[in-house]
């Protein structure tokens, strides 16, 4: 159950700017420039191709969004750079996280490569839960309520299989109490016997 409220969709991300610092191109060509999550799809930046432009992106553009997180699941992203001969190249690859988004924003850098701001409006920290989207909280919501009743459920099952022991357990033992209290009478009826000399053993002499 634990597992189902922590995997719940907390939004989209776009890329708001990106700076590249240096390309890796050999030849000087113009470089093909994409974001991609592991297993995921790539996505192509078709525009950024120059060193030291920073790029304004509105959030609209065809290729985006970049990808959805999960409200506690990160993602293993990166910037790469397609590379025509050998592998392609990496700018930097790094756990993206729905929580690492402040106010909606996150900015990514890259010493010596890029710097990149990300939105994602309906990421946020676990902890503000009232930013939710509403299905996600009166799903959350519900979901919690099922866990309550569960837990209350198998609390007064306890308190009654315990009620039903300690009960068993005091009928048990006033029966005991009763039949030493039983033998302790019998055996005092003896002894008065004997001292009136009317008992069993009385004409013994």
């Amino acid at each position: 159950m634990f597992h189902i409220l922590e995997f719940i969709a907390a939004g989209t991300v776009t890329l708001a700017s990106i700076e590249i610092f240096k390309t890796h191109e050999m030849l000087n060509l113009k470089p093909t420039v994409y974001f991609k999550c592991k297993g995921e799809n790539m996505t192509t930046l078709p525009d950024v191709t120059e060193k030291h432009v920073v790029y304004n992106f509105k959030g609209e553009e065809s290729w985006q969004p970049l990808t959805e997180l999960l409200e506690k699941k990160c993602k293993r992203c990166g910037i790469y750079e397609h590379d025509k001969i050998a592998s392609d190249d990496v700018f930097d690859e790094w756990e993206l996280c729905a929580s690492d988004f402040t106010d909606g924003k996150y900015n990514h850098v890259k010493e010596g490569e890029f710097n990149a701001t990300f939105l994602c409006s309906d990421c946020v920290p676990s902890e503000n839960a009232s930013e939710h989207p509403p299905g996600s909280h009166n799903h959350e919501k519900g979901m919690h309520w099922t866990l309550v009743g569960l837990i209350s459920a198998a609390a007064l099952v306890v308190i009654i299989v315990g009620i039903v022991t300690a009960l068993k357990y005091w009928q048990k033992r006033k029966k005991q109490q009763e039949q030493a209290r039983f033998l302790k009478l019998f055996e005092d009826g003896d002894e008065i016997e004997d001292e009136l000399g009317i008992g069993p053993l009385s004409h013994v002499i």
